[in-house]
Protein backbone atom coordinates (compact mmCIF):
# COMPACT_ATOMS: atom_id res chain seq x y z
CA UNK A 1 0.00 0.00 0.00
CA UNK A 2 1.04 3.26 -0.89
CA UNK A 3 1.86 6.07 2.42
CA UNK A 4 -0.70 8.37 3.08
CA UNK A 5 -1.27 11.30 4.99
CA UNK A 6 -2.62 10.81 8.58
CA UNK A 7 -4.01 12.02 11.54
CA UNK A 8 -1.87 10.64 14.19
CA UNK A 9 -3.73 9.00 17.35
CA UNK A 10 -1.48 9.61 20.48
CA UNK A 11 -0.43 6.20 20.42
CA UNK A 12 0.61 6.19 17.10
CA UNK A 13 2.74 9.32 17.77
CA UNK A 14 4.22 7.85 20.65
CA UNK A 15 5.28 4.73 18.98
CA UNK A 16 7.32 6.95 15.71
CA UNK A 17 8.70 9.24 19.03
CA UNK A 18 10.00 5.87 20.67
CA UNK A 19 12.35 5.15 17.71
CA UNK A 20 14.47 8.27 18.83
CA UNK A 21 13.24 9.80 22.01
CA UNK A 22 16.20 12.84 21.98
CA UNK A 23 15.18 13.72 18.88
CA UNK A 24 11.71 13.66 19.16
CA UNK A 25 11.64 14.80 22.50
CA UNK A 26 9.81 18.02 22.03
CA UNK A 27 6.81 16.10 20.06
CA UNK A 28 6.09 13.68 22.29
CA UNK A 29 5.99 16.10 25.55
CA UNK A 30 3.47 17.99 23.45
CA UNK A 31 0.98 14.75 22.22
CA UNK A 32 1.60 13.80 26.07
CA UNK A 33 0.18 16.86 27.13
CA UNK A 34 -2.79 16.70 24.42
CA UNK A 35 -1.74 20.18 22.97
CA UNK A 36 -1.08 20.78 19.72
CA UNK A 37 -2.20 19.50 15.96
CA UNK A 38 -0.46 16.76 14.24
CA UNK A 39 -0.52 15.22 11.21
CA UNK A 40 1.55 12.21 9.99
CA UNK A 41 2.38 10.09 6.98
CA UNK A 42 1.60 6.43 7.45
CA UNK A 43 3.23 3.40 5.73
CA UNK A 44 1.28 0.15 4.62
CA UNK A 45 1.31 -1.44 7.74
CA UNK A 46 -0.53 1.62 9.46
CA UNK A 47 2.33 2.88 11.33
CA UNK A 48 4.07 6.19 11.28
CA UNK A 49 6.93 7.10 9.28
CA UNK A 50 7.23 10.93 9.43
CA UNK A 51 5.50 13.13 11.84
CA UNK A 52 4.90 16.82 11.64
CA UNK A 53 3.82 19.00 14.82
CA UNK A 54 1.19 22.62 13.27
CA UNK A 55 1.35 25.20 14.95
CA UNK A 56 3.99 28.52 15.17
CA UNK A 57 6.82 26.39 15.08
CA UNK A 58 6.08 23.55 12.80
CA UNK A 59 8.53 20.46 13.70
CA UNK A 60 8.74 17.38 11.20
CA UNK A 61 10.55 14.37 11.87
CA UNK A 62 10.89 11.25 9.77
CA UNK A 63 11.29 10.13 6.17
CA UNK A 64 9.26 11.53 3.57
CA UNK A 65 8.23 15.74 5.19
CA UNK A 66 7.78 17.06 1.94
CA UNK A 67 4.43 15.62 2.24
CA UNK A 68 3.52 18.01 5.18
CA UNK A 69 4.42 21.38 2.38
CA UNK A 70 0.98 22.49 1.91
CA UNK A 71 -0.04 21.89 4.94
CA UNK A 72 2.84 23.51 7.03
CA UNK A 73 2.50 26.67 4.93
CA UNK A 74 -1.21 26.78 5.89
CA UNK A 75 -0.59 27.07 9.66
CA UNK A 76 1.26 30.32 8.89
CA UNK A 77 3.90 29.34 10.91
CA UNK A 78 6.83 31.63 12.08
CA UNK A 79 9.70 28.82 12.03
CA UNK A 80 10.53 25.40 11.05
CA UNK A 81 13.07 23.25 13.36
CA UNK A 82 13.75 20.00 14.13
CA UNK A 83 15.82 17.04 12.54
CA UNK A 84 18.10 18.80 9.82
CA UNK A 85 16.86 16.25 7.36
CA UNK A 86 13.33 16.65 8.11
CA UNK A 87 13.24 20.12 8.15
CA UNK A 88 15.23 20.35 4.97
CA UNK A 89 12.81 17.63 3.08
CA UNK A 90 9.85 19.89 4.55
CA UNK A 91 11.23 23.35 3.90
CA UNK A 92 12.57 22.47 -0.07
CA UNK A 93 8.69 21.40 -0.57
CA UNK A 94 6.96 24.49 1.24
CA UNK A 95 9.61 27.36 0.76
CA UNK A 96 7.71 28.67 -2.53
CA UNK A 97 4.42 28.56 -0.07
CA UNK A 98 6.19 30.68 2.98
CA UNK A 99 7.78 34.26 3.26
CA UNK A 100 11.40 34.59 2.66
CA UNK A 101 13.31 33.37 5.69
CA UNK A 102 15.23 36.33 8.03
CA UNK A 103 17.47 33.30 9.30
CA UNK A 104 18.40 30.37 8.07
CA UNK A 105 20.34 27.79 10.82
CA UNK A 106 21.14 24.69 9.03
CA UNK A 107 23.71 22.74 11.31
CA UNK A 108 22.54 23.40 15.45
CA UNK A 109 24.39 20.55 17.60
CA UNK A 110 22.34 18.74 19.47
CA UNK A 111 23.81 17.51 22.75
CA UNK A 112 22.58 14.79 25.65
CA UNK A 113 24.11 13.27 28.31
CA UNK A 114 22.90 9.81 30.08
CA UNK A 115 25.44 9.85 32.88
CA UNK A 116 25.72 12.00 35.52
CA UNK A 117 28.41 14.50 35.87
CA UNK A 118 30.32 15.42 39.30
CA UNK A 119 28.30 17.54 41.47
CA UNK A 120 28.79 21.21 41.13
CA UNK A 121 28.06 22.06 44.79
CA UNK A 122 26.38 25.35 43.71
CA UNK A 123 22.60 26.19 44.92
CA UNK A 124 20.60 25.56 42.04
CA UNK A 125 16.97 24.99 42.88
CA UNK A 126 13.65 24.96 41.47
CA UNK A 127 11.84 28.46 40.72
CA UNK A 128 9.16 29.70 42.63
CA UNK A 129 6.61 32.23 41.82
CA UNK A 130 8.17 34.42 43.99
CA UNK A 131 11.28 34.62 40.79
CA UNK A 132 8.51 35.45 38.34
CA UNK A 133 9.85 39.16 38.27
CA UNK A 134 13.56 38.37 38.05
CA UNK A 135 13.50 35.47 35.82
CA UNK A 136 10.79 37.60 33.01
CA UNK A 137 13.67 39.52 32.16
CA UNK A 138 16.68 36.87 31.79
CA UNK A 139 14.10 34.98 30.02
CA UNK A 140 13.08 37.79 27.81
CA UNK A 141 16.98 38.13 26.74
CA UNK A 142 18.01 34.62 26.59
CA UNK A 143 14.89 34.65 24.22
CA UNK A 144 16.25 38.00 22.00
CA UNK A 145 19.69 36.42 22.27
CA UNK A 146 18.48 32.82 20.84
CA UNK A 147 16.12 34.17 18.52
CA UNK A 148 16.75 37.39 17.70
CA UNK A 149 13.11 38.64 18.97
CA UNK A 150 12.20 40.97 22.18
CA UNK A 151 9.41 38.59 23.40
CA UNK A 152 8.32 41.73 26.09
CA UNK A 153 8.01 43.78 22.83
CA UNK A 154 5.73 41.52 20.69
CA UNK A 155 3.94 39.51 23.17
CA UNK A 156 4.53 41.15 27.21
CA UNK A 157 1.43 39.67 28.54
CA UNK A 158 1.41 36.27 26.91
CA UNK A 159 5.43 35.90 27.81
CA UNK A 160 5.10 36.53 31.50
CA UNK A 161 2.36 34.08 31.76
CA UNK A 162 4.44 31.63 29.91
CA UNK A 163 7.48 32.56 32.58
CA UNK A 164 4.92 31.79 35.49
CA UNK A 165 3.33 28.47 34.22
CA UNK A 166 7.02 26.79 33.92
CA UNK A 167 7.38 27.81 37.10
CA UNK A 168 4.56 26.52 38.27
CA UNK A 169 4.64 23.11 36.06
CA UNK A 170 8.64 22.34 37.74
CA UNK A 171 10.03 23.33 34.72
CA UNK A 172 12.25 26.34 35.78
CA UNK A 173 15.53 25.94 37.98
CA UNK A 174 18.02 28.87 38.81
CA UNK A 175 21.13 29.86 41.48
CA UNK A 176 20.54 32.86 42.80
CA UNK A 177 23.17 35.09 45.22
CA UNK A 178 22.71 38.75 46.25
CA UNK A 179 20.07 39.06 43.11
CA UNK A 180 22.39 38.19 40.93
CA UNK A 181 21.64 35.29 38.37
CA UNK A 182 24.37 32.87 38.59
CA UNK A 183 22.45 30.14 36.30
CA UNK A 184 19.07 29.55 35.08
CA UNK A 185 17.46 27.57 32.18
CA UNK A 186 14.09 25.72 32.28
CA UNK A 187 12.92 22.67 30.27
CA UNK A 188 11.10 23.09 26.83
CA UNK A 189 10.36 19.50 26.87
CA UNK A 190 9.74 16.64 29.19
CA UNK A 191 9.42 13.20 28.79
CA UNK A 192 9.85 9.66 30.95
CA UNK A 193 12.83 9.56 28.52
CA UNK A 194 14.44 12.75 28.30
CA UNK A 195 14.15 16.14 29.20
CA UNK A 196 15.23 18.78 27.00
CA UNK A 197 16.74 22.17 28.10
CA UNK A 198 16.37 25.65 26.88
CA UNK A 199 17.63 29.23 27.91
CA UNK A 200 20.46 28.74 29.67
CA UNK A 201 21.31 31.70 30.85
CA UNK A 202 23.90 33.25 33.67
CA UNK A 203 23.74 37.05 34.31
CA UNK A 204 26.40 39.38 32.29
CA UNK A 205 28.15 40.07 36.01
CA UNK A 206 28.49 36.91 36.92
CA UNK A 207 29.90 35.22 33.71
CA UNK A 208 33.33 33.83 33.15
CA UNK A 209 33.47 32.21 36.79
CA UNK A 210 32.55 28.96 36.21
CA UNK A 211 29.07 29.40 37.63
CA UNK A 212 27.03 27.61 34.74
CA UNK A 213 29.40 24.71 34.49
CA UNK A 214 29.09 23.70 38.00
CA UNK A 215 25.41 24.36 38.35
CA UNK A 216 24.49 22.62 34.53
CA UNK A 217 26.12 19.73 36.14
CA UNK A 218 23.93 19.63 39.29
CA UNK A 219 20.93 20.34 37.16
CA UNK A 220 21.37 17.64 34.96
CA UNK A 221 22.25 15.23 37.95
CA UNK A 222 19.16 16.10 39.19
CA UNK A 223 17.22 15.12 36.39
CA UNK A 224 19.24 12.16 35.48
CA UNK A 225 16.82 10.59 38.73
CA UNK A 226 14.01 11.22 36.84
CA UNK A 227 14.63 10.51 33.12
CA UNK A 228 17.27 8.67 31.39
CA UNK A 229 18.39 11.34 29.20
CA UNK A 230 19.20 15.39 29.50
CA UNK A 231 19.60 17.08 26.09
CA UNK A 232 19.47 20.76 24.86
CA UNK A 233 20.55 22.40 21.34
CA UNK A 234 22.39 25.41 20.14
CA UNK A 235 23.51 27.97 17.63
CA UNK A 236 26.47 26.32 15.43
CA UNK A 237 28.82 29.54 16.34
CA UNK A 238 27.81 29.90 19.94
CA UNK A 239 30.95 28.59 21.00
CA UNK A 240 31.25 29.29 24.61
CA UNK A 241 28.19 27.30 24.96
CA UNK A 242 29.18 24.76 23.20
CA UNK A 243 32.47 24.95 25.13
CA UNK A 244 30.03 24.67 28.56
CA UNK A 245 28.02 21.27 27.07
CA UNK A 246 31.08 19.35 26.35
CA UNK A 247 33.05 20.57 29.34
CA UNK A 248 30.33 18.46 31.44
CA UNK A 249 30.44 15.97 29.94
CA UNK A 250 26.98 16.46 27.22
CA UNK A 251 27.94 14.47 23.37
CA UNK A 252 27.09 15.97 19.59
CA UNK A 253 24.24 13.21 18.52
CA UNK A 254 22.40 14.83 15.98
CA UNK A 255 22.01 18.22 14.31
CA UNK A 256 18.63 20.22 14.05
CA UNK A 257 18.02 23.08 11.55
CA UNK A 258 15.73 26.35 12.39
CA UNK A 259 14.26 28.52 9.84
CA UNK A 260 12.63 31.42 10.90
CA UNK A 261 10.04 33.51 9.16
Amino acid sequence: MAKRLIEPSTDQILRFCAGDPVERVFLEDVARRGQGRFAAVAGGDGEVVALCHLGTNVVPSGSGCEAFAAIAAHSGPRMLIGEAGAVGDLWDAARRSLPRPRQDRPRQPVYAIEKPPPAGGTGLRPATPADLDLLVPSCAAAHREELGVDPLRRDPTGFRWRTRVQIEEGRSWLWLEDGVIRFKAEASAWTPQAVQLQQVWVDPPARRRGYAARALRDLIRLLLERTPAVCLFVRAENLPAIRLYESVGMDHVLDYRSVLL
